[in-house]
């Protein structure tokens, strides 16, 4: 991102925009809000001559414009929206039924917000859509008046849906594609051309191999996976929608980045001579074409996945020729010395199978997820509203209640957010409706504003939104004191009011938009009246109270905020999946011999596994959406997170290696080899364990492990008369061994980096 004071040296107030407003996103939705809401409210107020058909036109034209912006193709969005106006007219109804008993008004307050603002777990619509669901509830029930109004009430909502309607499909309509989806797919074609340099140098022996040509394509994938992270952490706020394709997307990015970390590490030495392996070779070829189709795909997401289909079986056949066929390039049948990596002439001719084997599995893993975001986006509205993910089986309502489930926890995030904003909102109407304020929507409007995930940063809000609201109130005194009784000058200034107002709080600052939105409000308040300067203090008040309440409610719920949640997630997932790994050993070591130990998938772990990941996906994108200064470097947050996906991703690998195995082979005794592996995998989790205890309660940072080139030597003496086999299943299940035990080493080699991400953060605990 740029800084702030280019637009001072090159004087291009696009440019700053640009910079401040990625994508225009707030500038589309001001501009909309800027020409539908006054145009509505003078048709309102003019025409049809009814200030509450106004009232609700306006407000109803700002949620649907300014507090929502629906992803996906345009025929979804305007099925949101159609939604959306079917919601607004029951939360009207509804409101305006209970607005009169305070207790009732209050119960029901409570119970409404806490169910929209949870809902959110179950889509990205919902989540989406909270804020202006609150709106069109807060409204009427903050406001009493005798049922004889509520068709003017539905009406001026009703006028506001037709409205944002035309609005969001004729002006200026919101780009289909993803901006994470273009800087992803030039990785993807990136990381195929060196996967083809690759193979084709190694293929021609030992000399092209030494070439500076590998070297340079690996620049240029590193510098795109770069490009892409860049993107990604320019903004405290992720680049991209919540939608499941969106989210698919997201994590696409720690994937691609963790496929870089391998390619990298994979270079072919300039100066070592590598065996030739025609079947290793053959991956990756087959991951390249792959990872190109997966860039075709990005780039033109409705098009039929099938050759991306195709590309996916080709990698599976090409990873199981090369399994099955490893047992003839092992030391037995020719000479062969340790590589770089590998200090065991055994597990160093398996070496570059291997490699070739860990980049097929992670280019697997990003073709499902360029899969699942395309199939994403061709989904049915109803799925989409309900949040089913795409190919799955369960039904459209039972996978929202089961995604509901999974977050009633007392860690959980969401619930946090939406029980402190639910009680918060019920504090407000309560105290609006006994101190019987004028226009006291707006105190529970503030605190619906200001209320953030922890009560440091409510706090800084709360300054920023009663500064504001000062500024913004002093702007609307002076322009009501020199317009004067010149009334009509309010309806020139009403419009650029609500631009200022979408607008600032993107490209500003949070204080910046509550100034301009507290100048639309004293203009449309005093549009057709004589200047009423008690709205200044008024709103002051209002406001003031609002942000109160909300200081109170973060203090009650969220304590630590949302840095200390992130570090309880970040402890969690790392705790989950490394026991997730720990499960993948022993269903591994169950298949390789006769033993205790059970052979049953771990299923179970990997589903918690998958469960802690969203959760921690969910709070670091609070965590990133959280305002004020943050407690550590974003780069090192984001090494923590990525780390994740490669421990679950060794355990995907091993899990999905014995899998394939076809069975348990039990015709040698393999007990040494098996107490070898689960020793190691033992000593790999028990690290991650310590890893999270440090994430959790600022325990030391372990030290990371060094490769033992002893463990190396007694695993392959262990397996030495299964790798000597010339016939049976010995050999291949050796080769399985020994696969395990190079996708622990990955597990492995992922802590210097961890290490070294998280001593900042024990520090600040």
């Amino acid at each position: 991102m740029q800084r702030p004071g280019r637009i001072l040296h090159d004087g291009s107030f696009a440019s700053w925009l640009r910079d401040h407003d990625p994508e225009f996103a707030a500038t589309r939705r001001a501009g909309r809000a800027a020409l539908v809401m006054p145009a509505l409210f003078a048709l309102c107020t003019q025409v049809v001559g009814s200030p509450t058909m106004a009232t609700y036109a306006a407000f109803g034209s700002l949620a649907m414009l300014l507090f929502v912006d629906f992803t996906g193709p345009m025929t979804q969005r305007l099925r949101a929206h159609v939604g959306l106006a079917v919601a607004w007219g029951v939360l009207i109804c509804l409101g305006s039924l209970v607005a009169f008993q305070i207790w009732l008004a209050v119960t029901v307050t409570v119970v409404i917000a806490f169910l929209v603002l949870f809902s959110g777990v179950v889509s990205s619509v919902l989540a989406g859509a909270s804020t202006a669901l609150l709106l069109a509830f807060i409204l009427p029930v903050t406001s009493p008046e005798p049922l004889s109004v509520l068709p003017a009430r539905l009406a001026g909502a009703g006028i506001a849906s037709v409205a944002a309607m035309l609005a969001i499909s004729l002006l200026w309509p919101r780009p289909v594609r993803d901006p994470l989806a273009e800087p992803a797919a030039r990785v993807c074609r990136a990381a195929a051309e060196q996967l083809r340099t690759d193979a084709s140098l190694l293929a021609g022996g030992p000399d092209a191999a030494s070439g500076p040509q590998c070297r340079s394509t690996a620049d240029l994938a590193a510098a795109a996976a770069a490009d892409l992270r860049s993107v990604f952490d320019a903004t405290p706020y992720r680049p991209t929608g919540l939608s499941a394709g969106s989210r698919a997307i997201v994590r696409l990015v720690d994937e691609l980045t963790w496929l870089g970390d391998i390619l990298a590490d994979s270079v072919p030495p300039e100066k070592e001579r590598v065996l030739c392996d025609d079947d290793a070779h053959a991956v990756r070829r087959a991951a390249a074409r792959l990872l190109d189709e997966s860039a075709q795909l990005l780039d033109r997401p409705r098009d039929s996945p099938d050759a991306l289909r195709a590309a996916q079986a080709d990698l599976r056949t090409a990873m199981n020729d090369m399994e099955s066929n490893a047992t003839t390039r092992l030391p037995v049948h020719h000479d062969a010395t340790a590589t770089r990596t590998q200090v065991h002439p055994f597990i160093g001719v398996l070496d570059l199978s291997f490699r070739a084997q860990e980049v097929g599995f992670a280019t697997l893993q990003i073709a499902r997820n360029v899969d699942l975001a395309a199939a994403a986006d061709r989904r049915s509205w109803p799925e989409a509203l309900l949040g089913r993910e795409p190919g799955a089986l369960t039904k459209p309502l039972a996978a929202a209640r089961e995604r509901a489930a999974a977050y009633l926890q007392p860690q959980s995030v969401w619930l946090h957010n939406s029980l402190r904003g639910a009680l918060g909102l019920g504090i407000a109407v309560s105290l609006a409706k006994v101190t019987t304020l004028q226009h006291s929507f707006w105190v529970t409007l503030g605190t619906l504003s200001v209320l953030r995930s922890n009560a440091l940063n409510t706090g800084q809000n709360a300054v920023r939104a009663v500064a504001g609201t000062i500024a913004g109130s002093i702007i609307g005194a002076g322009l009501l004191h020199l317009i004067g009784h010149h009334g009509t000058v309010l309806w020139f200034l009403l419009p650029v009011a609500v631009l200022l107002a979408g607008i600032a709080p993107s490209a500003i600052s949070f204080a910046a938009g509550q100034a301009a939105f507290t100048v639309t409000l004293v203009i449309l308040f005093n549009i057709g009246h004589d200047p009423n300067w008690r709205i200044v203090l008024l709103r002051i008040q209002d406001i003031g109270l609002g942000c109160a309440v909300s200081v109170v409610m973060g203090l009650f719920f969220w304590p630590r905020g949302a840095a200390a949640a992130v570090r309880r997630a970040l402890a969690e997932a790392y705790t989950e999946s490394a026991r997730y790994l720990a499960g993948t050993v022993e269903y591994a070591v169950g298949l390789c011999g006769a033993g205790p130990l059970s052979a049953d998938a771990p299923l179970k772990e990997r589903r918690d596994a998958a469960a802690a990941a969203r959760r921690l996906d969910d709070t670091f994108r609070s965590y990133l959406a959280e305002r004020g200064p943050k407690p550590m470097a974003l780069a090192d947050m984001t090494t923590l997170v990525t780390g994740i996906v490669g421990l679950r991703l060794a355990a995907d690998a091993v899990l999905g290696l014995w899998k394939r195995s076809g069975g348990q082979d039990s015709a040698a005794d393999r007990a040494d080899a098996r107490l070898v592996i689960v020793g190691a995998a033992g000593r790999i989790t028990d690290w991650y364990r310590d890893l999270a205890a440090t994430l959790s309660r600022g325990a030391a940072v372990p030290d990371p492990m060094p490769r033992s080139a002893a463990v190396e030597g007694q695993l392959v003496d262990c397996l030495r008369q299964d790798l000597s086999d010339t016939g049976g299943r010995g050999p291949a299940t050796a080769v399985r061994i020994i696969w395990t035990a190079d996708h622990l080493d990955v597990a492995r080699r992922l802590q210097s980096s961890l290490a070294e991400a998280a001593r900042p953060l024990r520090h600040r605990t």
